[in-house]
Parts: C-alpha cells; sequence; structure tokens
C-alpha cells in the first residue's frame, strides 16, 4: 500500500531541513538538534533498507509556485503562488510503500518535527 507523507512548515527564511529555519526549531539546543537530525537520518536508512522509502523531495518556497486555474468563460489563468493563505505551506513530501495502515501511522508520527504538521494520505 503506497501512503503520502505530507510535510508542512512555516521556516522563515525558507529552507531544509525545515527545524533549521523555523522559530521553534532554532530554539532547541545544537546538541539536541543534532540528536534528531541523526534520529531521522536512522529512520529513512531503515526505510530504505526494508524496501518501504519510494522517493521524496523537499520543495522551494511557496512564492516561487505558480497556481493554474479555469476562470471565467473557460479561460485558464495563471497566478503567483502560494494557493493556501496560511502560514504553514507544504515543505516537502514522502513516498512510501508499506504493508498496513498502521505501518504507515506509525512512520508518519516520527517524521513530525518541531514546527511542522504532517499529514498520512493514501495513493488511490
Amino acid at each position: 500500500m503506497k501512503y503520502l507523507v505530507l510535510i508542512y512548515s512555516n521556516p522563515e527564511p525558507w529552507g531544509h531541513p525545515t527545524i533549521d529555519f523555523t522559530e521553534v526549531g532554532r530554539a532547541i539546543p545544537e546538541d539536541e538538534r543534532a540528536a534528531m537530525h541523526k534520529e531521522f537520518e536512522d529512520m529513512l536508512a531503515e526505510i530504505s533498507a526494508s524496501g518501504e522509502f519510494v522517493t521524496a523531495e523537499a520543495l522551494a518556497a511557496p512564492s516561487t509556485s505558480t497556481i493554474y486555474r479555469v476562470g471565467s468563460k473557460g479561460r485558464r489563468v495563471a497566478t503567483d503562488g502560494p494557493y493556501a493563505e496560511a502560514k504553514e505551506q507544504l515543505a516537502g513530501f514522502f513516498v512510501l510503500d508499506v504493508a498496513s495502515r498502521e505501518r504507515a501511522e506509525e512512520l508518519a508520527s516520527r517524521f513530525a518535527g518541531p514546527g511542522d504538521t504532517v499529514e498520512l494520505r493514501p495513493a488511490m
């Protein structure tokens, strides 16, 4: 079963890993952040070795996006992004291929970092 792990964050300025750019992340002592980075890298090694990792990508700043819609009279309209008018924006994603929803939930909870929101969504 494939699942998408969507990571939303509000780093200022935009950058990855988001913990290094969010206010809450920067407040964590450097040695604790280093331990968190290692824990995350260990999880990535685990899911790579198990074959559960499919792909991942960090995304550029929302301000670099372009939104496309169909406007009045069926015309396509392009506007500068971001789409959502919220502080938290989509920062990146991981695609996992796991045996069960429970395993996907276990892994998704491990993706949540200080200042981030993680969404787990099954692929159709």
